[in-house]
């Protein structure tokens, strides 16, 4: 299992580097990042988060039966769970035009902290797979919103930099906690 990085640490700031060359080594990474991921009941994970400043991700929004996804391939509805987990390479989105949503998030770099975050309600993503074969498809619900978590993440934005004010403030000293001092 690899460690995941806290929120406090440089990595999770930094701008996460394209990937050039899929090999053994980064299959072997993307395997421990799902394990890690599973142990710790998430549903996604980025390479900063366990120390890897590369742009890869993994999610599996398959046992969230109360926060539903909807995927869409060629623009056909396709069954989330025969599709997880997914492993994404440079993965990048664009919001389908249209509304936002506001829901609850949480992140494994940040234990414990949990607060309302706005998110575009659909997006199309593209990525590569571990063969190195492009990857197009459309998202909405918890699958549409871990993906803009994990690869804000891969831009160094963390969740707590998209809530507003009031709710930053009400959660400032466990932030600070969690943190070690290292924010203010």
């Amino acid at each position: 299992m690899l460690k995941v990085i806290k929120l406090g640490h440089p990595v999770l700031r930094a701008k996460a580097e394209p990937i050039t060359k899929i090999d053994d080594a980064l299959r072997s990474l993307a395997d421990d990042m799902l394990w890690t991921m599973n142990a710790y009941d998430g549903c996604g994970l980025a390479g900063n988060q366990v120390g890897v400043a590369r742009r890869i991700i993994v999610i599996d929004v398959s046992e969230a039966k109360k926060r539903p996804s909807v995927l869409r391939i060629g623009g056909k509805s396709r069954p989330v769970r025969k599709h997880m987990p997914m492993v994404l390479i440079n993965p990048e989105f664009e919001p389908i035009p249209g509304k936002s949503e506001t829901s609850a998030e949480g992140c494994l770099s940040i234990p414990g902290i949990y607060a309302d975050v706005e998110r575009h309600a659909a997006v199309r993503a593209r990525a590569l797979d571990l063969d190195g074969n492009p990857v197009e498809f459309e998202a909405e619900g918890l699958l549409g919103r871990a993906l803009q978590h994990e690869i804000d993440h891969l831009d160094g934005v963390l969740f707590i930099d998209r809530i507003d004010p009031a709710e930053r403030q009400r959660v400032a000293d466990e932030l600070h906690d969690i943190a070690g001092g290292m924010i203010g």
